[in-house]
């Protein structure tokens, strides 16, 4: 689900001064887009996504200083007459109309200034409110970062999902979250995940207990925040169930609104899971770079196939 950012986390997290309308920094941000009035400015009012946060930089205010006293007046009245604007935003340290001090305090809407550039004020902005408002979700796993793929292991309790993980953060890589992973879905359908913060850096083992993966094997082998790329299943080996043996079979699985390769390892007394997990992170980096072992094997051999075929003939 959509989450909201209140203006006043935005005032915290960029150190921004209150010109007026603290009565409403609990107003909500809904969306991360922004918005220059500058049509406005000069009184076009069709389309005005009231909603987003509004910036105010040099140009829109060299214009609106331009105007008629009448004219500055029944701009910033029509600009603040919407009920869900969550706020003004002034960059570069500029001087707030008195006109727009007066239509927003009447409307309750905070006035924010900053001295950083209109610009890199938005850019930062966005980042933050992308990051705040994307859909997120928590899902039962480890995630550890394999050769660089963000590899999610999921599967029943107890199958040996940390266990697997620390071989791995022994032979190298580096270990996420543990147990339970918080995951947010971008503007552009990719999935991070990352650890909360009450277990971040541990890892439980049955029969052990918790341990702090930084403090025994030194700050590279954790990460704070990592992109998944694959979802790794493991389950208990069912003799009557058919596993994938040439990796044609491609499967997926859904996490949030994103499809996400899924392979699933099933799991018995003598397989080495921290390998093969090695290997599947490998054998995805092939395929991303162009190379498919399981079709180049079947091409291979419905050509020599076919050459029986014409020999025999």
């Amino acid at each position: 689900m959509s989450k909201k950012v209140k203006v006043s986390d935005l005032v915290a997290e960029f150190d921004l001064e209150v010109i007026c309308g603290e009565g409403g920094l609990k107003r909500p941000i809904t969306t991360a887009d922004l918005y220059r009035p500058g049509l406005e400015m000069a009184g076009y009012y069709e389309f005005h996504p009231s909603e987003r946060v509004q910036i105010l930089g040099r140009t829109e205010l060299t214009f609106f200083n331009g105007l008629s006293p009448a004219e500055r007046m029944d701009r910033m009245n029509r600009l603040c007459a919407y009920d869900d604007t969550p706020c003004f935003l002034i960059s570069r340290g500029l001087d707030v109309p008195e006109e727009l001090v007066s239509a927003a305090s009447d409307q309750g809407i905070p006035v924010l200034r900053t001295p950083t550039a209109t610009t890199i004020l938005a850019s930062r902005i966005t980042g933050f409110l992308e990051n705040k408002l994307a859909p997120s979700t928590t899902i039962h796993g480890v995630l550890v970062d394999v050769y660089g793929i963000g590899m999610l292991i999921s599967g029943s309790s107890g199958i040996g999902k940390s266990e697997t993980a620390l071989e791995l953060v022994k032979r190298g890589h580096r270990l996420i979250a543990d147990d339970a992973v918080e995951i947010r879905q971008t503007a552009d359908h990719v999935l991070i995940g990352n650890a909360p913060e009450l277990i971040r850096h541990l890892l439980e083992i049955r029969g052990v207990g918790i341990i702090n993966m930084m403090t025994l094997f030194g700050a590279g082998a954790i990460r704070n925040v990592k992109k998944i790329s694959v979802v790794v299943k493991l389950e208990t080996w069912q003799q009557d169930k058919q596993y994938d043996r040439l990796g044609l079979d491609e499967e997926t699985t859904r996490i949030i609104d994103t499809d996400l390769p899924l392979v699933t390892i099933p799991v018995r007394p003598g397989r080495n899971l921290a390998v093969i997990i090695e290997v599947a992170a490998m054998n995805y980096r092939l395929k991303r770079m162009g190379y498919n072992a399981a079709l180049q094997f079947t091409n291979k051999l419905t050509e020599s196939l076919a050459e029986d075929m014409d020999d025999m003939e």
